[in-house]
């Protein structure tokens, strides 16, 4: 098989849909958030990044809930082995994506596709999972023996993904080095080139499965990675996974749509007229397509949740649902106004007594939908997970 995996990028005259599609989530992603102040957008980012967790362990089957992430991020874990390595792959998942933005945040990002930067975001998401968690069970093609994964290191045998046969474990290095060289951002002009090879990179390094297990969330942190490098990241304000789980069909027919799509990838050359390399163009095509329209629908829709009215309205409808005391309402306002609200300032801004603005701030931040670095510092929003069915409607689905 050598190093063939072409094509790997769709080049040359680009699909006019394509290109209009790359466009448009360029437009959607550049807006998203605008009206709302950097340290409520910042909180919103942290809850998207229990969402992405949420949604991408959910597609390999791990069903922990966005409270036992929170709680997993705080340190409390299930005493049950097994619940307990789910909660760990997920906080791990959070932690990951919190760095990948840091680094996007302050120019720091190395390049995704860079096959140490692959091994790095396998390494630290099972760096501290349970031992008893990395031995897999039937974990080879013959289902004799055990499969032991080594965080951070590439397969050491064969294996098969249902009909897809991956490339000989003994290729894996030279597969990643033609990977990188041809994902390379420094060698994508453009924004377009870079917006299409997010999407066909995601295929192609899962269709390598350099791993024994993790492939599909390191490929979904590394498409969030590479959003950044494409200048669609937001700041972290929408979730590619959360699209992928449910496709664009939604439904139980929407959550095989990413398989569907990734197994018709996977499909070889059709013929003279299908491109020049081994594997579809066509194909490659079809699926770049549906994962850009996934993540423009999903840049709409975390647009829609964060106007700046909206999110006023589920405001007050969450302090009247709470029956908050009088003057609950307004300070939320306030501080999703502000971003962050002191509180000395409290009282003069809902015109009481300071007894009666400290009894308010206690109810707030006692239901936890709003809290501060240390009990006299600054009042910020906070969105926990009870929060989230009238606040984000429809975010956390399934």
């Amino acid at each position: 098989m050598g190093t063939r995996m072409e094509p790997a990028r769709i080049e040359g005259a680009v699909n006019i849909a394509l290109a209009d599609t790359a466009l448009s989530l360029a437009r959607a992603s550049d807006g998203l958030g605008a009206g709302l102040p950097p340290a409520t957008l910042a909180l919103v980012a942290a809850m998207i990044r229990v969402m992405n967790s949420y949604y991408s362990n959910r597609i390999e089957g791990n069903n922990t809930r966005p409270r036992e992430i929170e709680a997993a991020l705080a340190g409390a874990f299930d005493e049950d082995p097994r619940r307990r390595a789910l909660q760990q792959e997920s906080a791990a998942h959070v932690r990951l994506q919190a760095e990948i933005d840091r680094r996007a945040a302050s120019a720091k990002l190395d390049d995704p596709s860079d096959p140490s930067f692959i091994r790095w975001l396998h390494l630290e998401f099972y760096w501290d999972v349970d031992a008893t968690a990395l031995v897999l069970r039937d974990g080879n093609p013959s289902g004799d023996g055990q499969i032991v994964i080594r965080p951070g290191e590439w397969r050491d045998g064969d294996v098969e993904v249902g009909e897809h046969v991956p490339p000989p474990y003994n290729r894996l290095p030279a597969f990643m080095d033609h990977f990188h060289a041809r994902f390379r951002q420094d060698r994508l002009h453009g924004q377009t080139s870079k917006i299409l090879a997010m999407a066909t990179a995601h295929h192609r390094v899962n269709f390598i499965h350099p791993f024994y297990d993790g492939n599909g969330r390191v490929s979904r942190l590394m498409s969030h990675a590479m959003a950044h490098h494409a200048g669609i990241g937001a700041g972290g304000l929408w979730s590619v996974a959360r699209g992928l789980a449910g496709g664009l069909e939604g439904g139980l027919p929407g959550r095989e749509e990413y398989r569907g799509m990734m197994r018709l990838a996977d499909r070889e050359l059709q013929g003279d007229l299908d491109g020049r390399g081994n594997l579809s163009l066509a194909a490659l095509t079809q699926f770049t397509g549906w994962f850009l329209e996934v993540c423009l629908d999903q840049v709409s829709f975390m647009g829609e949740l964060l106007d700046f009215a909206g999110m006023g309205d589920r405001l007050a409808r969450y302090a009247a649902a709470k029956d908050f005391r009088a003057g609950g309402s307004e300070l939320l306002r306030a501080v999703l106004i502000r971003g962050h609200v002191e509180r000395g300032d409290v009282a003069a801004i809902l015109g009481v007594a300071p007894r009666t603005a400290r009894a308010v701030i206690k109810e707030l931040t006692d239901n936890g939908i709003l809290g501060s670095e240390t009990p006299r510092s600054a009042l910020e929003l906070r969105f926990p997970s009870q929060t989230h069915e009238m606040l984000f409607p429809r975010l956390f689905e399934g």
